[in-house]
């Protein structure tokens, strides 16, 4: 007969067991880095230099800063909007390198050199972008603040589309993508507007895709 005091295994005692076994891996890690950190082995800054909408800029960053927070915080940009700040409602969009990316989710010091530009170096008050002046035109936001994500999003969108990338929602996956609803809803996706002018959106970027081709 099985000894009666034995541990009786059950789904609880199994996940506290692999949670104590986890912390007890994990705590030298923490040790170390804290360790490394105090006695100065560790960088906690390096200096990256970016061009930022056609300017030079150079930055002396804490490691762990964002290209959002570099860009809101350190050279004033604060057109580019922090939202959700996990990568969600796509505010944050800017243009790297030539793609549209979500600056909240990348490292300011991966982008040695990059090409970034925000929706301050898409247009001016009086010499608009296509797409700014479209919004305007087809009253694309309500409140304003995840429009200029939205329009350098719909920026990278449409360059997407003229290199023939396909989306989910292509009929082909070799041919070049034909312009739609469903095509801009689906690529657009990644951009949330609390406002819900997604209609007025479409039609901004029906108009400037239109008078493209």
């Amino acid at each position: 007969m099985e000894n009666s005091l034995a541990l009786k295994i059950t789904r609880r005692n199994l996940l506290k067991a692999g949670a104590v076994s986890a912390t007890a891996m994990a705590t030298p890690s923490i040790a170390h880095a804290q360790q490394a950190a105090q006695a100065g082995t560790l960088p906690m800054s390096s200096t990256v230099n970016l061009r930022v909408n056609g300017t030079a800029r150079e930055l002396s960053l804490d490691m762990r800063t964002t290209l959002l927070d570099a860009l809101r915080e350190h050279l004033h940009l604060t057109g580019t909007k922090k939202g959700c700040d996990h990568g969600q409602c796509g505010a944050c969009t800017v243009m790297l390198d030539g793609r549209r990316v979500n600056s909240c989710l990348t490292l300011a010091v991966m982008h040695e050199g990059a090409e970034i530009t925000t929706i301050e170096g898409l247009g001016s008050p009086r010499a608009l972008h296509p797409l700014q002046a479209a919004f305007v035109k087809h009253d694309g936001y309500q409140c304003g603040y995840c429009t200029p994500g939205q329009i350098c999003s719909a920026v990278g969108m449409l360059d997407e589309m003229s290199q023939g990338v396909p989306s989910h929602v292509s009929a082909s996956l070799t041919e070049r993508p034909l312009l739609s609803a469903d095509e801009i809803r689906e690529r657009m996706s990644g951009n949330i507007c609390r406002c819900g002018a997604y209609s007025n959106i479409v039609d901004a970027i029906v108009d400037v895709a239109g008078g493209k081709s």
